[in-house]
């Protein structure tokens, strides 16, 4: 589903993974980071789409929000397993959306 974000600007973190073999619960941490991403103060909405490499793209409504999103405990307790369980790679971007357009936006 496409996020529903608001005119620009906002901002956006674009983290991109290569994942491990096997779920090693994965799957029910990826919920909970969803479900508490959604209770963050600014929090605009997320995308995301796997293959190969995962992409997953949470939109934030300043850089304030995605300072606090990242220092959250529980948050900082995912950031760790992901780097001793589940990623083989990854990487983070943080992008100021200055413009955006599109079919039935």
């Amino acid at each position: 589903m496409i996020a529903k974000t608001p005119q620009p600007p906002y901002f956006a973190v674009i983290f991109t993974s290569i994942r491990k073999d096997g779920d090693n619960g994965y799957n029910a941490m990826s919920d909970k980071m969803l479900e508490l991403a959604k209770k963050q103060p600014g929090f605009l909405g997320v995308e995301s789409a796997r293959n190969e490499i995962g992409i997953t793209v949470s939109y934030w409504d300043s850089p304030e929000a995605l300072k606090s999103w990242k220092s959250n405990l529980d948050h900082l307790e995912a950031q760790q397993l992901g780097k001793e369980k589940w990623y083989e790679n990854y990487k983070v971007r943080i992008a100021k959306v200055e413009r955006d357009y599109g079919m039935n936006a």
